[in-house]
This record gives structure tokens, C-alpha cells and sequence, in this order.
């Protein structure tokens, strides 16, 4: 059995590239990227931690998590796309002039 430390320290290095990719890019495509990675990590915690105390509660969070993650993206994409047609790029400094 493999100890849960090593997850742990997987999942903490995913969540912190996440984090990484979030605060220093300005593509909205990449922000995006960013928060499925910290959701990745938080569903690596949720199912080692399900595995170790043997019950299925955190991989039925993991499902929750993943629905969670992909309908995140269906709003990010809209949103991406109506970045793309309004200003040609996709550079998050450009939606400040959609303000009122």
C-alpha cells in the first residue's frame, strides 16, 4: 500500500502549479487550464483519502468534483469565445472594457 504522504505531495505540487499558471499568465485559456488543475489536485486528496480509510465517500465527492469541473468549462468556454469575437485575442487585460 502506498502511504498517503505520497499523495499528499502530489497532489500539494499540481495544486501549486495550478496556483503558479493562475497568478502569472493572462490567457484565458490558460487560467482556465489552471483551475482544472487545482480541481485534479483536490480530487487526487479526495480519493487517496477515500482509499486509505476505506470507504467511498471522498470518490463520490470525486464525481461531484469532476461534474463540478466540467461545467466550469462550459462556462469558461462561452466566456472565452465572447472574449475571442469581441477583442480578437483572448488576453484577460481586454475584458476591463466590457464594464458598463
Amino acid at each position: 500500500m502506498v502511504p498517503p504522504q505520497y499523495y499528499l505531495v502530489l497532489s500539494a505540487a499540481i495544486f501549486c502549479i495550478g496556483i503558479f499558471g493562475l497568478l502569472t499568465r493572462r490567457n484565458a485559456l490558460l487560467f482556465l487550464m489552471s483551475v482544472e488543475l487545482m480541481l485534479n489536485a483536490a480530487n487526487i486528496n479526495l480519493v487517496a483519502f477515500s482509499y486509505y480509510w476505506g470507504n467511498v465517500t471522498g470518490q463520490t465527492f470525486g464525481l461531484f468534483v469532476l461534474a463540478l469541473a466540467a461545467a466550469e468549462v462550459a462556462v469558461g468556454i462561452g466566456i472565452i469565445l465572447t472574449l475571442y469575437r469581441n477583442f480578437d485575442d483572448v488576453d484577460v487585460m481586454n475584458a476591463t472594457t466590457m464594464r458598463w
